[in-house]
């Protein structure tokens, strides 16, 4: 069983028919194919259900596409311990929070690189269910997600305790509206529970792709929201933004750092983790 072959077949999987993974590739639909029919006559099973123009996963295809993942997972694994004999060297894959990217981030990849010249980062922002997902499908090496998180595959290390507050604009009056990052992001959970908890389940919660954007529409009234104190104090909108302290139940969000329990140590994450002290970022307690 070859891994290229692997990786077409995981490609055709994700992608849902030949040609989006004929695309991703940059092959022929014709390659993809061969390619399939041979993993299927060497495993002697079926691999895909033909659905209208797509392809499915048959039982035997989901099998087979979770140790693909494991196994080229582990390709790469070998492939960058090897290159950080002695030195560490090659990419990292760093999942993070919109929020954590943009207020935390920077400061970390200026000491990551520091100590680490010849490693690339690679950064992906989404919600922390997401993050989480592309962990345990070994899309990312770590993640910086909220928490709590208990799995048996991930190995959860807190860095720190985030703050969230209740923030409205100032001197206008305030719509009855929640303005929230959109579903799979830990603090929407977090501000949902307080609404249920504080009895005001009939305001509306409405959903955004950034936080700038979130405290924009707070700024002129549009509604309110929970955020990171970090996030409000950076914006660009602080000054026309008023925030109030939260219960420690709803306030308290400790941060991860996620990674799979199966992948190799890499010293990228060590030196990351190692940025962090006393609940704060070295680089940042510095400051």
């Amino acid at each position: 069983m070859e891994l290229v072959s692997l990786n077409t077949f995981k490609t055709v999987a994700e992608q849902g028919g030949v040609l989006a993974a004929s695309r991703l590739l940059h092959t022929v639909q014709s390659n993809i194919t061969a390619r399939i029919k041979r993993l299927e006559e060497e495993l002697g099973s079926e691999l895909f259900y033909r659905k209208g123009r797509g392809l499915e996963l048959t039982p035997a295809g989901h099998t087979l596409l979770e140790y693909a993942n494991k196994l080229l997972h582990l390709e790469q694994q070998a492939c960058m311990a090897v290159k950080q004999v002695g030195e560490s060297v090659g990419e990292i894959r760093i999942g993070s929070m919109e929020s954590f990217a943009a207020t935390r981030m920077p400061g970390l990849l200026q000491s990551l690189r520091k100590a680490h010249p010849k490693l690339i980062p690679r950064i992906k922002t989404e919600t922390s269910s997401e993050l989480v997902q592309d962990i345990l499908n070994y899309r990312l090496d770590c993640a910086f997600v909220g928490g709590p998180i208990e799995h048996q595959h991930l190995v959860c290390k807190q860095v720190l305790v985030e703050e969230l507050v209740l923030v409205s604009a100032k001197n206008i009056d305030v719509s009855d509206s929640l303005i929230l990052f959109r579903e799979g992001c830990a603090y929407r959970e977090r501000a949902v529970s307080w609404l249920k908890d504080n009895g005001r389940i009939d305001t509306e919660v409405m959903s955004m792709g950034t936080q700038e954007g979130i405290l924009g529409c707070v700024a002129v009234g549009l509604g309110f929201t929970l955020v990171p104190r970090k996030v409000v104090e950076e914006s660009r909108y602080a000054n026309d933004l008023n925030m109030e302290i939260l219960a420690p139940e709803y306030s308290q969000v400790p941060t991860l750092l996620v990674t799979h329990k199966d992948a190799a140590q890499m010293a990228g994450i060590q030196t990351l983790l190692g940025l962090f002290k006393d609940d704060l970022p070295e680089w940042e307690s510095a400051a």
